[in-house]
Parts: C-alpha cells; structure tokens; sequence
C-alpha cells in the first residue's frame, strides 16, 4: 500500500473527543485533523511528537486531513488509522503473502455470519469450502520488549467476534482471528489480559474451541506500509 498523495509530516499539539486531533506542520501551519482510531492509542502517541497524515483535496470535507502515522513514546512508527488494516490485509491475501491463507478461490468482504448479527472482515471460499477471518489491528507496545498486545481499551465488540468464531470452529468451519501489526520493532503478539481480561479469556475460549490465531508484522514508512512477515502468537 503506498500513500497517494504522499503523507505531509508535522508534530502532534493534542488528541480530542476522539476523532480530532491538532497538529501543527513543518511549515509552521497548525491544523485540526481526523482521528481514524476508536480506541485509546495507549503507547502510540505523544504530544509533541512526530505524526504523518494524509491531505484531502475534497472541498467537502470538513477536515483537511487524516492522521495516518504516529511516532511512539518508543521510538516506533505505528499506523494509527485503524482503517487502513482491512486493506492491508486483504493486499497481502491476494498477494499470497499470509501463507496460511493462501490458494483460496474467492475472497468476500463484510460477510454477515453468527448468533449475534455479526460481520466478518473476510470470508474466503477454498473449493467450496469457507473460511472466515476476522481483522484486528494492534498499535499497543511498550518499552522494553518487542511484544505487542490487543486491545488498548476494553472491547466486548471484539469479545463478541471471538465468540461467533468458536461457534464457527465447533461446527467445523474454518475460523481464523488475524492481528494484523501495523507497530514496527515487533517480532510477537499478546492478549492485554491487563486491560481487557473478559477479551483474554474469550481468546483462550476460541483457541480451545479450534479458532486458528494468527499474527502478521507491517513494514512501516512514510512512503507506505505492507504486510511482511508472520510474528508469533503469545496466549
């Protein structure tokens, strides 16, 4: 995925009622800009520190940009627009890059499914035979260990996908949970059982109930982002 127009890059001044966030360019412009992150972004940004975004040219929009990068209290780039992991990862499945998923017949998007009125990111046909796969994307790091965690808030949304997924797997259809890392300097994933425990123990019911869980790392810059290499799964 490159970033088309290329990304500006400018200082973070303060986040707000969650989807603003003001910022001031290297050319000395202060603007105010959209968040595209529901949650908390816990150890992915700073005041003060750096941010790269994405400048609108539609006259429309109320905001003139979207935050896209972040530079952590860590050192590390992090993609904070969340709506950016869809797309990565259906890039890298039709790329066959997540080896795991590869050879599928037919890819579909925003498949309804479940006891719970649920969507699943993806549902992948294989010979007639589905799998379903759920996204996540993880920004959550911290200093001295390149193990990243999820959630950075309490989330019964995501609770309740891994709930749908075990009901899937005990029916013996193909369910797959995929964190997708959009965190650089990360070589394994966690469950943040410190913030959400009700997520952890809902993860640890999937896995037992035959979900497959995977975990792939993004190659971060300001130019673009792709998904590289599989990481390991810590539960």
């Amino acid at each position: 995925m490159q970033f088309d127009p290329p990304l500006e890059e400018g200082r973070l001044l303060r986040r707000y009622k969650r989807f603003l966030a003001d910022i001031e360019t290297l050319q000395g412009e202060a603007l105010t800009i959209h968040c595209p992150n529901t949650g908390s972004m816990h150890n992915c940004m700073a005041e003060g520190g750096r941010v790269w975004f994405s400048r609108s040219s539609d006259p429309k929009r109320k905001l003139p940009g979207t935050w896209e990068l972040s530079e952590t209290p860590q050192g590390r780039l992090a993609c904070v627009n969340t709506a950016r992991a869809n797309a990565l990862v259906e890039e890298a499945l039709r790329a066959g890059t997540i080896a795991e998923l590869a050879g599928f017949d037919g890819l579909r998007r925003e498949v309804r499914y479940g006891e719970e009125n649920s969507r699943v990111d993806f549902c992948l046909d294989f010979a007639g035979a589905a799998a379903f796969v759920e996204v996540k994307s993880v920004t959550l790091g911290f200093d001295a260990t390149p193990v990243a965690a999820f959630p950075d808030a309490r989330t019964e949304r995501g609770s309740k996908h891994l709930r749908e997924l075990a009901i899937l797997a005990r029916q013996g259809i193909r369910a797959v949970q995929l964190y997708c890392v959009n965190l650089a300097g990360i070589e394994a994933v966690r469950p943040a059982a410190e913030i959400d425990p009700r997520y952890a123990a809902a993860l640890r019911e999937a896995v037992a109930a035959g979900v497959e869980v995977l975990a792939y790392g993004a190659e971060l810059s300001p130019a673009g982002i792709r998904l590289k290499r599989r990481l390991e799964v810590i539960l």
